[in-house]
């Protein structure tokens, strides 16, 4: 078999607000307990956003920090693929936004909504991008704000979800022992 390059991740950043919603606050408006949810879910607290905060902002913070920490500059950036299914409009993209807000102005960007699987689907997305040779270096973001979404009265759900964004840089590597090796995408449509 012979050798494609292969895409490795060069860099990470990721981003939470600051406020945060305990499990001990959910027992204050809701029937049930630290121990319940800390049971089921292994979950303490989770992040929400602060008013002003958008998905766009959480998307930036982790975006900048990923491409500091890859050692890279925006302009280097050839594709900026942004999964979220909290955007703050369908128009212009997350992504749009943020390549704006990086000064990465002339790379490829758009938006992915797969919700849970949007992250994974980014990178499967990205790899094969560069694998191909078309593009050297991609940002891929996880972005959402389900705060602005979630029914803080639902038990089942609301103990979920918070805010919060994560990135990655990804780059073109001839050697042999990095980089993404194999991606496969799925989904059950049944599911609903």
């Amino acid at each position: 078999m012979t050798f494609r390059q292969r895409a490795a991740i060069i860099g990470t950043g990721s981003y939470l607000p600051e406020r945060v919603l305990s499990n001990a606050d959910f027992e204050k408006f809701l029937d049930t307990s630290d121990e319940w949810i800390t049971t089921r879910t292994g979950i303490k607290e989770r992040r929400i956003a602060a008013d002003d905060e958008s998905t766009v902002d959480l998307a930036a913070h982790a975006a900048r920090a990923a491409i500091e920490n890859a050692g890279i500059q925006p302009s280097d950036l050839d594709l900026i693929i942004c999964a979220s299914f909290t955007p703050e409009m369908p128009l212009p993209s997350t992504a749009c936004l943020v390549q704006q807000r990086l000064g990465a102005a002339g790379c490829g960007a758009f938006d992915l909504a797969a919700a849970c699987s949007g992250f994974v689907y980014g990178l499967s997305i990205a790899a094969q991008f560069i694998q191909t040779g078309v593009y050297r270096t991609v940002l891929v973001i996880g972005a959402e704000t389900m705060s602005r979404f979630t029914d803080y009265q639902d038990r089942g759900s609301s103990i979920l979800f918070g805010d919060g964004a994560g990135a990655v840089v990804l780059q073109a590597t001839d050697q042999a022992d990095r980089g993404i090796r194999y991606t496969k995408m799925a989904a059950d449509g049944d599911g609903w």
